[in-house]
C-alpha cells in the first residue's frame, strides 16, 4: 500500500492516516510552500488519535479513492493532531465557532495558500444527506469556487480574518474584590443540573475547575449549598457510566444528562484534572468513598498510561474492533457465566439486568448503597465488599482478553504536567508514596526528555522530544514543581519553576492587552498570534500562569511575579464574573489573591497528628511547604518564605504567615488550628 507524507510522523493520529490515498502532508514548510507555487487551496483536517467522528470521517471520506483522488488532484491537503499543535487548532476552532457558532472534532477547514480560512466545517458525511451538502460536493464546489471565483474566495477569506482578530480584544480591567465571586458563583449555580449534578443538559463535561470553585466559594462564605452541589456532581460522576467501576478512570464525558452512557475514550488530562476533585472532596468530608475513587482514577493512570521510563500516555480511543466501547459493556448471561453464584450481588449493586441499559449491553454503574445490598442478601457490608472486589477482579482478568482501544503513547508536557499535580495531591491526603514517587519520576522524565537547548518541547515519541512548548506546556509544568516542592522542598524543583516563570514573562507576556501569548515570540508565524483564555476541558495557559505568577511571589517576594498576576486577574475578572462556566480556574486563582494565602511551614513532620491535620485539611488558599530535613532550610534560605525559621530535629515547630505578619513558632495542634481559623 503506498504510503503519504505522514509515515515518518510520531504522533499516533497521523500515523492512523499514513495509508490513507489521500496524499496528506503534515503542517510543514514544504507542504505550504506547495500550496504556493501551485497555487492551490489547502484542506486542513485537525483530530486527535480517540475521536469517533474523526475515525468515522476517515473511513468514509479518506479512504474512499475517488474522494481521494479528487482531494489531491485539486487541493494541498494537510492532517494536524490538534494535541501537538493547539495553537493552529486554537486559530481555526475560533473561526468554526464564528461560522457556525460552534466548533469540533473533526475539524475540517478549506485555506487559501497563505493559511486564510474561507470555508470551514466539522464532520461532513461523504455523499450528501439530509439536506446538507457531502463532503464529495463540498469539494467539487468549492475548487470549482476557487478557479472561477477568485475575488469569492479571497472576500469570505478576509472577512473570516476581520473577525479572528476582533476575538482578540482589550477587556476593561476590573478592580478584584469579593463581589465578582459572588456574582460568578450565582451565575454558575443556576448552570446547575439539580437533579444529576454537572452543569448544563446532555453531553455533559466533568468541569473540575468549577467543582472546585464551589468548594471554595462555600468555604469563603459558609453557605453550604454551594459545597452540597460539588459533592452530588462528584458523588453521581463516580456512580455513572463517565466512571470505569471496575478499572478506574474516567472516561471523556457523559452523552446523557445522567453520567450513565460515557463518550467511552480516556483522556489522560481528565484522569489527572478530576482525581483532585475528589482528593478535595475528602478533605472537607473525610468520607473514605472520595479517597476510593481518587485511588481507583491514580492506580488506573499508573498501570495502564505510564510508561516504562516515567511520562505518561495521552489517551486510549472510544472504540475497538470499530465498536464504540466494546470493551467496557458487558451482557448479564456473559456476568453470569463468569461470577457463578456472585453473580446475582454484582449485578443487583451495578444495576446489571437482561435488556441492558445501553444498545442491549450493560454498562455498570450504581444506584443502590452496599447496606441495601447487604440487607437484601442477608450478610454484613464487609462480606458485601468483598465480593463485590472479588467478582470485579474477576470480570477484569476477563476484560483484559479483549481487544483493547487504541493507546495513543505519545507524551506531551501539559498533560504530564496536570498528573504531577494529581499525584502530588494524592499523597497529601493518602499518605502513599508511590503517588509522590509517579509525581517525581514524570518531573525527572520531563527534565531529562522534553528539554531541547534549554528549551522546553511539547511532545515526545520515540526517543524524540519536537515542536516549541506552548504557553500550557510552561505554565502547567511549572505549576506541578510547585505542588511537588511544596511536599518535598528541594530547592531545584523551585529554582526551575522560577526558571520557568521568568521564561513566561520574557517570551510569552504581552504587555499591551495584559495576558500571555499561546506561543512564544521564536515560535513559528501564523496568521494571528493566537491567545487562549477560557478553562474549558483544559484549563487556560492564562489562568495557570496567572496561578503560578501568585505562587512564585508568595514565594520569593519578586514584585514582578505579583504585577503580572494582578494584571491578568484584573483583564478577565469581570468575564469570569459573568461567564464563569469558561474561567473556572482563574476564579480560583482570584479566591486565592482575595483570601491572601496562607503561608504555612512545616519544619519536622515529626509530630503526626499535626501532619495529619494539615495535609487532610482543606485549604485551598495556604502555600503549604512540610521541610522534613534541616539541609533543606538551608537550601532554601536565599528565598523570602524560609528567612527567620528554625530547623529542630527533637520537635515539630509550625509557622503560619498571613498578610506580611507571622506566628511564632507553633507547637501544638490547637495553637495551629486557631492560627488557620
Amino acid at each position: 500500500m503506498t504510503k503519504n507524507h505522514l509515515s515518518n510522523e510520531t504522533s499516533p493520529y497521523l500515523l492512523q492516516h499514513a495509508n490513507n490515498p489521500v496524499h496528506w502532508y503534515a503542517w510543514n514548510d514544504e507542504a505550504l510552500a506547495r500550496a504556493k507555487k501551485e497555487n492551490k487551496p489547502i484542506f486542513l483536517s485537525i483530530g486527535y488519535s480517540a475521536c469517533h467522528w474523526c475515525h468515522v470521517m476517515a473511513h468514509e471520506s479518506f479512504e474512499n479513492e475517488d474522494v481521494a483522488q479528487f482531494m489531491n488532484e485539486n487541493y494541498v491537503n494537510i492532517k494536524v493532531d490538534r494535541e501537538e499543535r493547539p495553537d493552529i487548532d486554537d486559530i481555526y476552532q475560533k473561526v468554526c465557532q464564528i461560522a457556525t457558532g460552534q466548533g469540533g472534532w473533526p475539524l475540517s477547514i478549506f485555506l487559501t495558500p497563505d493559511q486564510k480560512p474561507f470555508y470551514v466545517g466539522t464532520y461532513f458525511p461523504v455523499l450528501d444527506s439530509y439536506g446538507r451538502p457531502g463532503f464529495g460536493s463540498i469539494l467539487r464546489q468549492l475548487s470549482q469556487a476557487w478557479k472561477e471565483k477568485p475575488s469569492d474566495i479571497e472576500k469570505s477569506a478576509n472577512n473570516f480574518l476581520d473577525a479572528l482578530k476582533k476575538t482578540e480584544t482589550l477587556q476593561t480591567p476590573a478592580k478584584l474584590e469579593k463581589i465578582l465571586l459572588d456574582e460568578a458563583a450565582m451565575n454558575l449555580f443556576q448552570m446547575g443540573d439539580f437533579s444529576y449534578g454537572g452543569f448544563g443538559g446532555a453531553p455533559k463535561f466533568p468541569n473540575a475547575a468549577n467543582v472546585s470553585f464551589l468548594f471554595r466559594y462555600a468555604k469563603l462564605t459558609g453557605l453550604s449549598k454551594f459545597q452540597e452541589f460539588a459533592l452530588k456532581t462528584l458523588n453521581k460522576m463516580a456512580k455513572g457510566g463517565i466512571f470505569d467501576q471496575i478499572g478506574g478512570g474516567f472516561h471523556r464525558y457523559s452523552t446523557d444528562a445522567k453520567w450513565l452512557v460515557p463518550h467511552f475514550e480516556k483522556m489522560l488530562y481528565d484522569n489527572a484534572l478530576i482525581p483532585v476533585n475528589y482528593a478535595e472532596a475528602y478533605q472537607i468530608t473525610k468520607d473514605p468513598f472520595y479517597l476510593e475513587i481518587l485511588k481507583k482514577t491514580l492506580d488506573f493512570v499508573a498501570h495502564e498510561m505510564t510508561s516504562p521510563e516515567g511520562g505518561f500516555y495521552s489517551a486510549y480511543d472510544a472504540d475497538s474492533e470499530g465498536v464504540e466501547g466494546k470493551f467496557y459493556v458487558w451482557s448479564k448471561n456473559e456476568i453470569k457465566n463468569i461470577l457463578g453464584d456472585d453473580s446475582d450481588l454484582f449485578c443487583l449493586y451495578y444495576d446489571v439486568t437482561d435488556g441492558g441499559n445501553w444498545e442491549g449491553q450493560n454498562i455498570l454503574c450504581n444506584n443502590i448503597n452496599i447496606s441495601t445490598v447487604a440487607f437484601n442478601f442477608g450478610i454484613n457490608e464487609d462480606k458485601v465488599r468483598e465480593i463485590l472486589d472479588s467478582c470485579s477482579k474477576k470480570l477484569l482478568d476477563v476484560r483484559a482478553k479483549r481487544v483493547p482501544p487504541g493507546l495513543d503513547d505519545k507524551i506531551l508536557t501539559s498533560w504530564n504536567a496536570l498528573m504531577i499535580t494529581a499525584y502530588a495531591k494524592g499523597y497529601r491526603v493518602t499518605g502513599d508514596k508511590r503517588y509522590l514517587d509517579c509525581a517525581k519520576n514524570c518531573v525527572s522524565f520531563i527534565e531529562n526528555n522534553l528539554f531541547v537547548d534549554g528549551k522546553l518541547c511539547r511532545t515526545f515519541k520515540n526517543g524524540n522530544a519536537k515542536i516549541d512548548g506552548y504557553l500550557e506546556d510552561y505554565s502547567y509544568f511549572a505549576n506541578s514543581l510547585l505542588d511537588v516542592f511544596e511536599i518535598s522542598p528541594d530547592s531545584k524543583y523551585l529554582d526551575l519553576a522560577l526558571q520557568l516563570g521568568h521564561h513566561l514573562i520574557d517570551h510569552f507576556w504581552d504587555e499591551k492587552s495584559n495576558s500571555f501569548f499561546m506561543t512564544s515570540d521564536t515560535h513559528e508565524s501564523l496568521i494571528v498570534r493566537p491567545k487562549s483564555n477560557y478553562d474549558l476541558s483544559l484549563p487556560s495557559g492564562n489562568s495557570v500562569s496567572c496561578l503560578v505568577m501568585l505562587r512564585l511571589f508568595h514565594l520569593t517576594q519578586e514584585q514582578k511575579f505579583l504585577e503580572i498576576a494582578t494584571k491578568i486577574m484584573e483583564s478577565q475578572a469581570q468575564m469570569a464574573a459573568e461567564n464563569p462556566f469558561g474561567f473556572g480556574f482563574l476564579l480560583n486563582t482570584i479566591f486565592m489573591y482575595l483570601q491572601k494565602p496562607l503561608e504555612i511551614t512545616m519544619l519536622n513532620d515529626s509530630d503526626k497528628e499535626i501532619k495529619n491535620y494539615l495535609e487532610k485539611t482543606f485549604l485551598p488558599e495556604s502555600i503549604f511547604v512540610s521541610i522534613t530535613k534541616p539541609e533543606q532550610l538551608e537550601n532554601l534560605s536565599k528565598h523570602t518564605f524560609f528567612v527567620g525559621k528554625n530547623f529542630d530535629s527533637n520537635k515539630t515547630n509550625v509557622f503560619v504567615c498571613k498578610d506580611f505578619t507571622c506566628s511564632l513558632p507553633l507547637q501544638t495542634l490547637d495553637e495551629i488550628k486557631k492560627a488557620i481559623e
